[in-house]
């Protein structure tokens, strides 16, 4: 068996994160990997043992006309350079739709296709049905992250199927050394995109609205466009931002609880990796009501469900985590106790059995 997996820009995001974990999966078994990827950035993808490399250009602009070039680009280009390397016994296994020229070579070469979908939310409307209509003719399976995401597209791939992603035997092994047993919440932790759908201005006003208690804010950014992000914006003492970070360990550490206020309007999750990374590190979550990331929190058990466009229900859920001692060492007691859903071994295994069938 050969696989090809392709991921548009490797960074260090949650989806090169899960294709990483697969691929060293499949070395270990024995299986021939190449991963083709965007050349010139580090992430999760790079350096990895025992796997070839191909490289296209891709880089990412603000502008959506000159990204959308960009990408088209790409993949023209991504399907000529393999056109001659690819073959009909080969396995492409996309990670997430955008890397369409992939679909584009394995149907020409007649290639079984594999699409890992992580995310749905995507503007404009009529990339995703044009990404989402290519992933429809050309996968022979595709994999999706929760079953909220596979029920609200609704597709009709001939085989689908629903992983959950996994937390690595490497992380949950130090988290067990580096938890740190809380009573109440007094640091609070949100990782995510430095975009405003991702909520980072609500956990800026839940930071005001708290200011007995320390707020980090990591983003996937440098420090520049954070500085240019916030130009405008009177940060709270009580909040410290950070840039791109490839150990989130001190973290998770530091933290009492971990916050994912994606606003429904603007971003569904469809899982949520760093809500389980937070529950290796027993740490109760506040996450949104709706997608996907539902499936891990379940309400006054491992934490609680608030509308982050709604500021008093979220404020009212949090200072009850900072000031019921029993609560909140019943809800990090169960988080810590609901990681072993999210083994990476089992998530390995899984993938493998769809790998080989037929």
């Amino acid at each position: 068996m050969k696989i090809f997996a392709f991921h548009l820009l490797n960074d260090y995001s949650g989806s090169p994160k899960v294709l990483m974990q697969l691929v060293k999966g499949w070395v270990n078994e024995g299986i021939q990997t190449t991963v083709v990827t965007g050349a010139g950035r580090n992430g999760f993808l790079s350096n990895l043992t025992g796997v070839r490399y191909k490289y296209f250009t891709y880089e990412f602009a603000s502008n959506p006309w000159i990204r959308l070039f960009r990408l088209v680009y790409s993949q023209l280009r991504l399907f000529i350079s393999l056109y001659r390397v690819v073959t009909k016994q080969d396995i492409i296994y996309i990670n997430t739709v955008l890397p369409f020229g992939a679909a584009l070579l394995g149907k020409v070469k007649g290639c079984r296709i594999i699409y890992h979908i992580h995310e749905t939310s995507m503007k404009p409307a009529i990339l995703k049905k044009f990404l989402f209509g290519i992933a429809q003719w050309a996968a022979n399976d595709v994999i999706y992250v929760s079953h909220y995401q596979a029920f609200l597209e609704k597709t009709t791939f001939r085989k689908v199927h629903v992983l959950y992603n996994a937390i690595e035997n490497t992380f949950l092994d130090q988290a067990k050394v580096n938890r740190i047993q809380s009573n109440v919440a007094r640091h609070i932790l949100m990782v995510c995109s430095l975009k405003e759908y991702k909520g980072v201005h609500e956990f800026v006003s839940l930071a005001e609205l708290h200011p007995a208690s320390l707020f980090k804010l990591v983003v996937n950014a440098d420090e520049g466009v954070i500085k240019k992000f916030f130009e405008h914006k009177n940060l709270p003492a009580n909040l410290t931002l950070h840039a791109t970070q490839t150990n989130l360990h001190p973290f998770y550490s530091w933290a009492d609880v971990i916050v994912n206020l994606s606003r429904p309007d603007g971003w569904i999750e469809t899982f949520g990796l760093t809500i389980v990374e937070g529950m290796a590190y027993a740490l109760p979550a506040i996450v949104p009501p709706v997608g996907g990331i539902t499936e891990l929190v379940t309400e006054g058990v491992n934490g609680f469900m608030a509308d982050s466009r709604n500021i008093s229900e979220l404020t009212a859920k949090l200072t009850i985590l900072e000031q019921d001692e029993t609560t909140y060492t019943y809800l990090s007691k169960n988080a810590a106790h609901e990681i072993n859903k999210y083994s990476e071994d089992v998530f390995i295994q899984t993938n493998l059995r769809i790998l080989k069938a037929s």
